[in-house]
């Protein structure tokens, strides 16, 4: 059984950092208009992506040497109160719990969770991929195509499970999309069911942890094996890459999370998304 450890969920914590850091960092070289920023803070980090990005957020908080402290918050709440949006935080509940009650005391409020699970690498059975589906890596050549594709997934979400607190336009999330799954460090991967392009997925590999980010079904083509074969197929993958463990995180009850546990992903932790609003 894998177990969700505190030095465990700082790992995957520092993983999901490094890969929101180099997305802002794509962002900025796309377009820096000066109110773009990147800022460490009590053990994660604190990213101001643009209006309406999915990439605004406070990340990985709590599990640094030093406790997080209300003068660290203050000028982080400032800079996005100013710009007029919320400022939320996504907390582990492996995080030091000093985190979630001081977020309490400055007014933010519960706004949903999301489920991180994990499977240990490499993986000794996968189950077959569907011979009417075929996997492969994603070339540049067609990232237009797996942006479009992955976006269109997202944006017609399954209804099962606990509902999303959160919605982006689509204009923004395939910016978003593109710039993280643009880095030399991300795989990404196409799936086709009948010679028809059917889904994609994405990975990223950092200190042994794969990420499985990105991954979408269009809507006609679910229930017919595509989220299994894009898994089995990263799984492959990072096991190649000699990582020791997978990491997905999902939306509580959802299709997604019944997916990856029935190929025998784990709960390792919960995150609590946070939220203050403007004053």
């Amino acid at each position: 059984m894998l177990f969700g450890t505190t030095d465990l969920a700082a790992r995957i914590e520092r993983a999901e950092c490094r890969m929101l850091a180099d997305s802002a960092a794509a962002v900025r070289e796309r377009r820096d208009d000066g109110s773009l920023f990147l800022n460490a803070l009590g053990g994660g980090i604190a990213i101001y992506a643009g209006d309406g990005s999915p990439l605004n957020k406070l990340a990985g908080l709590g599990f640094g040497d030093e406790p997080l402290e209300d003068s660290a918050l203050e000028p982080i709440e400032r800079a996005f109160h100013e710009l007029g949006i919320p400022v939320q935080a996504e907390v582990s509940n492996l995080a030091d719990p000093a985190v979630a009650a001081l977020l309490n005391r400055r007014g933010y409020v519960l706004e949903g969770f999301e489920n991180v699970l994990g499977l240990t690498v490499p993986v000794e059975a996968l189950p077959p991929i569907a011979a009417e589906i075929q996997v492969s890596p994603s070339g540049t050549d067609e990232i237009d195509r797996w942006v479009d594709t992955v976006v269109t997934g997202f944006l017609t979400p399954d209804t099962q499970g606990v509902p999303s607190h959160e919605s982006f336009e689509r204009e923004v999330l395939e910016a978003v999309i593109r710039d993280m799954a643009s880095s030399d460090a991300v795989t990404r991967y196409r799936a086709a069911r009948h010679d028809e392009w059917a889904g994609g997925a994405s990975m990223r590999v950092l200190e042994g942890v794969a990420l499985l980010t990105g991954a979408a079904t269009l809507p006609h083509h679910r229930r017919r094996g595509v989220q299994s074969a894009l898994l089995t197929a990263r799984l492959r993958a990072a096991g190649e890459l000699e990582c020791d463990i997978a990491v997905v995180t999902t939306q509580p009850g959802s299709k997604s999370q019944e997916n990856v546990q029935r190929q025998g992903f784990e709960l390792l932790y919960t995150r609590a998304v946070l939220v203050k609003p403007p004053p």
